[in-house]
């Protein structure tokens, strides 16, 4: 699935009101907001409203091609969510699933809208029954861990064009391929006074913890990024909490600045203070992108061939690397992490 090319303007059907769908992850709904420009740009007088729930909805609280945002409970029964559904569905023309997920399946199929479109991937037979039964419209992705290692030749669309695809089900023929996350003054005034403008950043993951790399590796790589640049910013949540603190007692330079328990939209007005920032596989990849900030990611080594390029950083600047084999030494990668991370930084200062 990718976006086509644009159509006669007779082709395009006409929508009053439609409903965008999504409620998983933070990154994924960062990914989805070229497609939600798209939506805007091919109906620009229709009412377009937008189901996430209470975790990812900071994406798009500011977003400008919206009009409204519904807020679901990630802790909401069927039941509840059902009901949601039910009371968006009133007089809607277009609801579109943009997450290949049961639940957003669902919750499309019971708006009971005159037209339902999402998509699933092809080799998860279970989804397409399911595709089948709440959509009118159902896209098919060929995107497939499997297969993507086992014929690395075969293309693997990145997910914005995977979920832009809707866009054109739904008849669409004017397309926006730029990521949008905005953030308010408040958010961009703490960040201003937490965090140095240029400073190389790391974001703490559990991936980063896991045996094929761990503390002491993520430890040296922080010293390392001290030790090169004037200012380095090590940023994490409530998951690597105990990590993080180990590694605070390992890493004593004075410039590194340790950042946590940031609401969504001041992580993000932080990071966009930074020159560069490196990740391993996470949202994280495509928060930075969307603000424009050069990114050094990290891939698990399974299914390498798949997420570096359906979930690669778009349209920045960017080095890609893979995870080594568990008990490797991670020195050389340590090495071409930081050695990548100064190099991205320079261009972008």
């Amino acid at each position: 699935m990718s976006a086509p090319p644009q159509r006669a303007a007779r082709d395009e059907p006409s929508y009053d009101r439609i409903l965008l769908v999504r409620t998983d992850r933070v990154g994924d709904l960062v990914l989805s907001t070229p497609a939600i420009a798209s939506f805007r740009r091919s109906w620009p007088r229709a009412r377009i409203e937008a189901l996430v729930n209470d975790y990812n909805e900071p994406v798009v609280r500011h977003n400008p091609d919206l009009d409204r945002v519904h807020v679901l409970a990630r802790s909401a029964d069927r039941a509840a969510r059902l009901r949601a559904a039910r009371e968006l569905g009133a007089g809607l023309d277009l609801a579109v699933a943009l997450a290949p997920r049961t639940p957003d399946l669902q919750l499309c199929g019971w708006t009971r809208a005159r037209r339902r479109i999402g998509y699933v991937y092809r080799r998860r037979l279970l989804s397409r029954l399911t595709a089948r039964l709440f959509l009118t419209d159902v896209g098919i992705s060929d995107a497939d861990p499997t297969l993507a290692d086992r014929y690395p030749e075969r293309p693997v669309a990145h997910e914005v064009h995977q979920v832009q695809a809707l866009v054109a089900i739904a008849g669409g023929q004017r397309f926006s391929d730029d990521l949008v996350l905005r953030f308010s003054d408040e958010d961009a005034a703490f960040a201003a006074s937490a965090v140095p403008r240029g400073a190389v950043a790391l974001n703490l993951a559990p991936r980063w913890f896991a045996d094929d790399f761990g503390c002491g590796a993520t430890a040296r790589l922080i010293a390392r990024l001290a030790a090169e640049h004037r200012d380095a910013v090590v940023m994490y949540g409530n998951q690597v909490r105990q990590d993080a603190a180990r590694l605070r007692d390992a890493v004593r330079a004075p410039n590194v600045t340790w950042l946590t328990d940031m609401p969504l939209l001041h992580w993000a007005a932080a990071l966009s203070r930074c020159s560069v920032v490196i990740v391993v596989d996470s949202g994280t990849t495509h928060v930075a992108a969307a603000l424009g900030v050069p990114v050094v990611a990290l891939y698990e080594r399974r299914w390498y061939n798949l997420t570096s390029r359906e979930w690669a950083p778009w349209r920045v600047p960017h080095a890609m690397f893979r995870k080594p084999p568990v008990g490797a030494d991670p020195g050389t990668l340590i090495d071409d992490l930081a050695s990548a991370a100064l190099a991205l930084g320079r261009q972008s200062t």
